[in-house]
């Protein structure tokens, strides 16, 4: 129950709920149990004096001539006489149930009750249309087959009302001061307790807009620490995203500078007076060449931002890695005959069993293909020494594991830069191939969105050029019996 709605969910309102609702609950609740303990403790002394009130009257039962008889002195009638708040009536029956004295119709015993001799017992009943309290017993006779002697003692219930009501009021009243008292201590606690979470908020809004430094999670509660925590690694996960977007920002326009300043290069050699045919020409040659490489600069900008911004929502459908594979080696022939390069495939065929994986069939291609752009850039190649690349896809049934290959002859990378050439933009030292840098980071973000790992070593262990192999291990998480079906 929500005493104190809002649209927006506030923690003090919250707890102040939670702890003033079940008191306000509670609260009436407390009072029908205090009447009910309060009548239960005013009737005591009252049950107690109709008690000894029927043992006196029982008492004046005598037997006189083999008859029962009754004889109530005057201090006993003074004893029984009505105040002003209740009435009280008795009654005396003999021992054939005659009526000996008192008021004739004061009820008589449930039929049903067993008779207990000199035990006094109380219930509740009605005489004249008013609620009463009746104590009653059986006197035994000596008379010869006579059954016991009926003594009653009724009264009304006022005197009772009366008590428990001024019982009530002297536990319930000081309650109408002190629940004012314990909301107001409460709402003082609760604004006490939650002042760090507003020194907190102004330590934050105080802060520059560019201070990503921890929050201090020693000044804060307890209870608030693993939040200050979690919001530290936010900050620090966004620090290190601002700082690569920053880097790579400065990268990227740098890498793009070099192109368009040869477009703007040969533009301007292009337009001096006196130059001839040849010098036009290769001029032209060399814009379209700047403009090719500013082009394929541009185009891996935009797969390295989208490899990286699909994330989660990355779409995954079952895909055959050896079909993908064969088809972006088809794709790559008429790059590797003009370059006189022997680019084939082996391994795994398509549709064999163990050769699928969950992913998304567009950005493996992309993987696939920078793969194979970065082997054919870096593979020396001529007609009479042509330059071998090899794609090819393995699987491990038992360790559930699909690798992907891509092997070429070329120079090879130094172990010194190994790690180095997954980073954007850096192109391995004394190498005159055109390229942006961003293929094989490219291929490390597609991997790392398909749970994948990238290794690169030599191909041709011993020889000189070594080659290099780079390999990409996808971890298949399903079962034999799931892909047969």
């Amino acid at each position: 129950m929500n005493l104190f709605h809002r649209e927006q969910r506030s923690l003090f309102g919250e707890i102040l709920d939670w702890m003033l609702t079940p008191l306000l609950l509670l609260w009436p609740v407390s009072l029908v149990l205090t009447w009910l303990v309060a009548q239960n403790i005013a009737g005591k002394p009252f049950d107690r004096a109709l008690e000894y009130n029927v043992d006196a009257l029982a008492q004046l039962i005598t037997i006189s001539s083999g008859r029962v008889q009754f004889n109530l002195p005057l201090p006993a009638r003074q004893l029984l006489r009505a105040n002003d708040a209740d009435t009280v009536y008795y009654q005396v029956l003999g021992a054939r149930g005659e009526f000996l004295s008192g008021e004739r119709e004061l009820p008589l015993p449930p039929d049903d009750e067993q008779t207990m001799l000199g035990e006094v017992r109380i219930r509740d009943d009605e005489v004249h249309g008013a609620n009463v309290k009746v104590a009653y017993t059986w006197v035994k006779l000596d008379l010869p087959g006579a059954k016991p002697a009926l003594v009653q003692v009724a009264e009304t219930l006022e005197k009772r009302s009366v008590l428990a009501t001024e019982i009530v009021k002297g536990v319930m009243l000081p309650q109408f001061v002190i629940l004012p008292l314990a909301v107001l201590l409460v709402w003082l606690a609760l604004v006490q307790a939650i002042k760090p979470l507003s020194q907190l908020e102004e330590r934050i809004r105080a802060r520059k807009s560019d201070d990503l430094s921890p929050i201090d999670a020693q000044a804060v509660p307890l209870e608030v620490a693993p939040l200050v925590y979690s919001v530290n690694d936010l900050l620090m996960r966004l620090k290190d995203s601002i700082a690569t977007q920053k880097r790579f920002l400065a990268d990227a326009a740098h890498q793009l500078k070099t192109p368009l300043a040869g477009l703007r290069m040969q533009a301007d050699i292009a337009q001096r007076e006196g130059a001839n045919k040849e010098e036009l020409k290769h001029s032209l040659r060399q814009i379209g060449r700047s403009s090719i490489r500013a082009t394929h600069t541009v185009n891996q900008l935009l797969a390295l931002a989208r490899a990286e911004s699909s994330g989660s929502a990355m779409p995954r459908v079952a895909c055959d890695l050896a079909d993908l594979t064969m088809s972006v080696v088809r794709d790559c022939v008429p790059r590797a005959l003009d370059k006189h390069i022997d680019l084939g495939y082996e391994g795994t065929q398509p549709g064999a069993e163990g050769g699928q994986l969950e992913g998304n069939p567009t950005l493996l291609k992309e993987l696939i293909r920078n793969l194979l752009d970065n082997a054919m850039n870096y593979t020396p190649s001529s007609v009479e020494s042509p330059g071998v690349i090899t794609a090819r896809v393995l699987t491990d049934p038992f360790g559930k594991t699909l690798v992907l290959q891509v092997e070429d002859s070329g120079p090879g990378v130094p172990e010194a830069e190994r790690e180095l050439i997954f980073q954007p933009f850096y192109r391995a030292l004394g190498t005159e191939v055109d390229g942006s840098g961003l293929g094989l980071p490219i291929v490390m973000e597609i991997a790392h969105q398909h749970n994948a790992t990238v290794s690169m070593e030599d191909n041709r262990h011993g020889h000189v050029p070594p080659g290099a192999r780079f390999n990409v291990r996808f971890l298949v998480e399903t079962t034999t019996e799931t892909e047969s079906a």
